[in-house]
């Protein structure tokens, strides 16, 4: 079964545009990309929280997404 926030990331991944954007905000302001990401959840009825968005990145194998989660976390 496909969790809410899968769904949710594998939609924000399809959208270039979107990515983009989130990532962009994840580098400067990784709080703030987290809640957009949460926001965006609520505009498509895929309702998210912010930890479970952490938990779920941190499982995604991509170097750039982990280095972006130390930093949301307050490690860097």
């Amino acid at each position: 079964m496909t969790s809410n926030v899968e769904k949710l990331y594998n939609l924000i991944a399809d959208d270039s545009r979107k990515k983009q954007s989130l990532f962009l905000m994840a580098l400067n302001n990784p709080k703030s990309a987290l809640e957009k990401i949460c926001e965006i959840g609520k505009q498509v009825d895929i309702q998210v929280t912010k930890e479970e968005v952490i938990e779920y990145l941190s499982t995604v194998d991509d170097e750039a997404t982990k280095l972006w989660l130390i930093k949301a976390r307050g490690g860097l």
